[in-house]
């Protein structure tokens, strides 16, 4: 049992953690629900229960594109690029 509880501290702590600096990683204007600092006091003061409330209510929705993450730009090799071969 002491192995179980000591489980679901740890998950606790580092659901705690994860929405902690997840929150204060996101722009003011992408928050939900709440105003950013008070997302960031909810999730202080409620533990993992108030992480997990800031991961289903107040994170942004992700845009499809990855999680919101904006895609490098492909690298083309001059060979291949049209561009540089018209200036040679």
């Amino acid at each position: 049992m002491v192995k179980v509880d000591a489980f679901i501290l740890i998950i606790s702590i580092l659901l705690q953690l994860y929405s902690l600096f997840d929150c204060a990683r996101t722009e003011q204007e992408q928050v939900r629900r709440l105003p950013k600092w008070g997302w960031l006091i909810v999730v202080l003061l409620f533990g993992g229960f108030g992480g997990l409330m800031w991961l289903l209510l107040g994170r942004p929705k992700s845009s499809g594109n990855g999680g919101g993450r904006r895609s490098k730009p492909r690298i083309i090799p001059p060979d291949d690029d049209p561009d540089f071969l018209r200036k040679l």
